[in-house]
């Protein structure tokens, strides 16, 4: 059994001036995209250049802070919104939903492609790799808030969290690191490695997400505003998950049929 370490939010704390860590773990993965996406422009034939990284890791950053709260604060804590419609801005307390960042992403992605000249798929196809590494960073600062735990095990690995009660629990935030982001930046980029038909890198990501994120629904507390929505198994997780993995097939199918030998890398 572990316990779950007493690890405070902030990191820097120079009197009026707070950094927290969830903060910095979503620099850290914006930074990490970045590098990453200029360092898959070296490759002959992508037809992207280094200088376009830091545009549309902008366009990234406003559809997922600006989707992942919106979408969080509507569909896991609207009670919370209508009774303090301020908390909307309390990014720093966590809160943030990749549902709803990835609406948000793909919004900004259909924009930044009619801006350049590209397909929707070209962008996604792109910036698909790039996304686990801000994934896994985000369920650090997840871990380190505090925030998603999971249901109580008696695994060997189960951890306490003080705050919570005295039962071990599934550490789910670090599953979720493990699978949406290291698991799945190594599938995606690896695959990734050779040019794939246009829709195939984003199908992908969609079905896999899907899949890692329906599975720990299993072993994740559900928000206690909504609870289970049926079953005593079924949360919200598992239902806005469905449609990723539905999507990512019928993406994944229909790219290997077009007949038109669109390419993306």
């Amino acid at each position: 059994m572990l316990i779950y370490p007493d690890i405070s939010p902030v990191a820097i704390n120079a009197g009026p001036l707070q950094v927290h860590w969830y903060g910095l773990m979503y620099l850290v993965g914006f930074l990490g995209g970045w590098w990453l996406g200029r360092l898959r422009t070296r490759r002959p034939g992508t037809g992207w250049q280094a200088v376009e990284i830091g545009d549309v890791i902008f366009y990234a950053a406003l559809g997922v802070v600006l989707g992942g709260r919106i979408g969080y604060t509507l569909v896991y804590n609207f009670p919370g919104f209508i009774a303090d419609p301020l908390v909307l801005f309390r990014i720093w307390q966590g809160g943030m939903s990749f549902h709803g960042g990835l609406v948000g992403v793909l919004i900004a992605m259909w924009l930044y492609g009619r801006r350049t000249g590209r397909t929707f798929f070209q962008v996604t196809d792109y910036i698909a790799p790039l996304v686990p590494v801000g994934l896994g960073a985000g369920r650090i600062g997840n871990f380190i808030n505090g925030e998603l735990w999971g249901r109580p095990t008696d695994l060997p690995w189960g951890m306490v969290f003080p705050f919570v009660d005295a039962q071990p629990r599934h550490p789910s935030m670090l599953y979720e690191a493990l699978l949406e982001g290291v698991v799945l930046f190594v599938i995606l980029w690896v695959y990734s490695r050779r040019p794939r038909p246009t829709m195939a890198v984003s199908g992908l990501f969609l079905l896999c997400y899907g899949v890692f994120r329906f599975l720990i629904e299993f072993v994740r507390q559900p928000d206690a505003q909504i609870g289970y929505l049926a079953f005593d198994w079924l949360t919200m997780g598992h239902v806005l998950s469905l449609p990723m993995i539905v999507l990512g097939t019928a993406f994944l199918v229909h790219a290997y049929r077009r007949t038109d030998g669109a390419v993306s890398w």
